[in-house]
């Protein structure tokens, strides 16, 4: 993990707040939005280290897309998500991406488990979790035998993830401040 530098912070959380608002309150994420961050991460990474910047930034974009497009493609994340995804990975890289990554999924388990458990789901949910190993045993797409897994269908419990990318992003930039070389 390198340290990000300020202007690259800034770029992250003018992504991820607004991401994380729109998603909350209109279930989705605008093109507009994640299209200007992925634009703008690999100009400025561009323009702050050159060609090293600029491969880095499509190394993280990459690496980003490759992660969820799946998770699309499975119809287990919408396609906001991913664009959004791809362009945290094109403002903080690979290295760094890997870090929110890893928040954003802690974050994201954490909120799934309380709303699974506010909702008084657990059981509904321990069964559909059987059900996508069986179709994952069986090499199909787990929303063809139960629309409850397609986040398309609107008929399972949905949670906005860019507010879990907006919290794994605030989590990995608090925790670059504190071990932060000085």
């Amino acid at each position: 993990m390198t340290y990000p530098r300020p202007i690259v912070q800034a770029l992250l959380l003018l992504l991820v707040i607004p991401a994380g608002l729109f998603d909350s309150r209109q279930r989705r994420v605008p093109n507009w939005l994640a299209g200007a961050g992925v634009l703008l991460g690999i100009a400025l990474n561009a323009f702050l280290y050159e060609n090293a910047g600029l491969w880095t930034s499509l190394k993280g974009l990459g690496l980003a897309f490759l992660i969820y497009f799946p998770l699309y493609l499975l119809r287990a994340m919408g396609a906001g998500d991913v664009k959004l995804m791809a362009a945290v990975g094109a403002i903080a890289g690979p290295a760094n991406w890997l870090g929110i990554f890893v928040l954003t999924c802690l974050f994201g388990g954490v909120a799934a488990i309380v709303l699974v458990t506010a909702k008084d789901r657990v059981r509904k949910t321990l069964e559909n979790m059987w059900a996508i190993l069986l179709s994952a045993r069986l090499g199909q797409a787990p929303y063809v035998d139960n629309p409850q897994l397609d986040v398309r269908s609107g008929q399972g419990l949905r949670l906005p993830h860019a507010v879990v990318i907006a919290f794994g992003t605030f989590g990995f930039l608090l925790a670059a401040t504190i071990w932060a070389p000085r």
